[in-house]
C-alpha cells in the first residue's frame, strides 16, 4: 500500500487548517486544488468526500474529512511531530476536549453570529448554549496555560487557533485580549507562517474590472 499523503483543498476555505497541520507535521505531501462548483463536485472527488467539500486528506488507502478529524488523525499518524500528548497522560483529556470544543460549540456559535441567527431563549435546544457562554469558556481555556493542553503545542491549537484567527479577522469573535494574545502565540509559529504563505500565493487573482 502506498503511503502517499494528499491534501485536497482550496486556498479560500477551511482547507487552510489542514495545510497548517501538514506543515506542522513536516511529512511530504501532494496538494490537489479543487474549485467550488466544479472539481469539488466531480464524481472523482465525490468518491473521496461525498459532501463535495474541502478539506480532505488521503493517506495511502485511508481517507479523512473534517478539519478536526484531519488534525487528530495526522497527530496520531505522525507521532514524531509531537502534536498530541502521549496516551495516558493527564494532558490527553484537555487535548481532546478543546479540539472538539472547537469543532462543535466554537464553530457553530461563530456561524450563528455571522448569519444573524437569534438563539435567545433557545439555549437548551442549541448544542452550544449561547455565544457568550462559548466565548467565556474559550477565554478561560486560552488563558490558563500557553496552549490548550498545557505547555505543549498540539493539533488542538492548530484547529482552534485557526478559528480564533478567522473570528478575530471577520468579526464573528469578540476581540478579547486573551484571544489576541493566544492567536499571536500560535500564528507566528514557522509552520503557520509557511502554510499561510503557501495558501495566500494560491488565491486566485481578482478578475479585472469590466
Amino acid at each position: 500500500m502506498s503511503d502517499e499523503l494528499v491534501l485536497y483543498t482550496h486556498p479560500q476555505s477551511r482547507g487552510r487548517i489542514a495545510r497548517w497541520m501538514m506543515e506542522e507535521v513536516g511529512a511530504p505531501y501532494r496538494t490537489e486544488i479543487l474549485e467550488y462548483g466544479g472539481s469539488m463536485k466531480s464524481p472523482e472527488y465525490l468518491a473521496i468526500n461525498p459532501m463535495g467539500k474541502v478539506p480532505a486528506i488521503r493517506h495511502g488507502d485511508t481517507v479523512v474529512t473534517e478539519g478536526a478529524a484531519i488534525c487528530a488523525y495526522m497527530a496520531d499518524a505522525f507521532p514524531d511531530a509531537k502534536l498530541a500528548p502521549p496516551h495516558g497522560s493527564k494532558a490527553r483529556g484537555p487535548y481532546y476536549r478543546w479540539l472538539f470544543f472547537g469543532a462543535g460549540p466554537v464553530e457553530m456559535s461563530m456561524m450563528t453570529k455571522m448569519m444573524g441567527f437569534d438563539t435567545a431563549g433557545k439555549e437548551l435546544q442549541v448544542g452550544f448554549g449561547s455565544v457568550e457562554h462559548v466565548m467565556d469558556a474559550l477565554e478561560a481555556a486560552v488563558s490558563r496555560s500557553p496552549y490548550l493542553a498545557g505547555d505543549q503545542f498540539t493539533a488542538a491549537d492548530v484547529y482552534l487557533g485557526s478559528h480564533v484567527g478567522w473570528g478575530l479577522q471577520w468579526g464573528s469573535m469578540e476581540k478579547r485580549p486573551a484571544f489576541e494574545r493566544y492567536y499571536e502565540r500560535v500564528s507566528t509559529r514557522p509552520a503557520a507562517v509557511r502554510a499561510k504563505e503557501i495558501d495566500d500565493a494560491l488565491v486566485p487573482a481578482p478578475a479585472p474590472a469590466a
